[in-house]
């Protein structure tokens, strides 16, 4: 049986729930709640465990903070022998237009923390990853503030709109392959 890995990357914490940061955490708890799975806390994250035609996904999102993520994801495919093509890493991105989703096969970290500290313990930049852009919309030095910021008003109805199209890209990766998802859902 084909396994996979979901990660949805974030922050733990009352206090960032809301966040651009927790985009990654949104996503997994939609694509979990779709699919009719939940959560159960484990070993350096939230884990849940669902299938989907014949195939087996563990939903992991990371306990460790945004920054240290890569120790959670390479646990996680050790523990549940799963390839790094069948990795699914879901993030923010101040580089890309807010909603506008972008599917690669590989890539630099773009100066993201937790996709970088991925890549470190990983060892590679070749694993899948879908970036949900957050926009950039933030003055000079004020970066962190942004992405740790809690979603305005016209964000958060237009987030709520853009969530059913990331689980079918989320669903999509599994069913379908990366190539066909990419083609599918890039730019989208």
């Amino acid at each position: 049986m084909k396994k996979f890995l979901i990660v949805g990357l974030g922050n733990i914490g009352v206090k960032y729930v809301n966040t651009r940061h927790n985009i990654g955490f949104k996503i997994a708890d939609a694509f979990v709640k779709e699919n009719e799975g939940s959560f159960e806390t484990l070993k350096l994250g939230d884990v849940a465990k669902i299938k989907i035609k014949g195939k087996s996904i563990v939903v992991l999102k990371p306990n460790t903070y945004m920054n240290l993520s890569g120790k959670a994801v390479l646990y996680w495919m050790k523990k549940e022998n799963i390839k790094i093509e069948n990795v699914f890493i879901i993030t923010d991105d101040i580089n890309i237009d807010f909603g506008t989703i972008r599917i690669k096969a590989k890539g630099s970290s773009g100066g993201h923390n937790g996709l970088k500290d991925i890549q470190d313990k990983l060892a590679t930049t070749a694993y899948p990853r879908f970036r949900f852009g957050v926009g950039a919309d933030y003055g000079r030095g004020k970066q962190v503030d942004y992405v740790l910021g809690e979603w305005n008003a016209d964000e958060e109805s237009s987030f709520i709109e853009r969530i059913p199209v990331a689980v079918e890209a989320v669903t999509s990766f599994i069913t379908a392959g990366l190539d066909n998802t990419m083609n599918v859902f890039n730019g989208k």
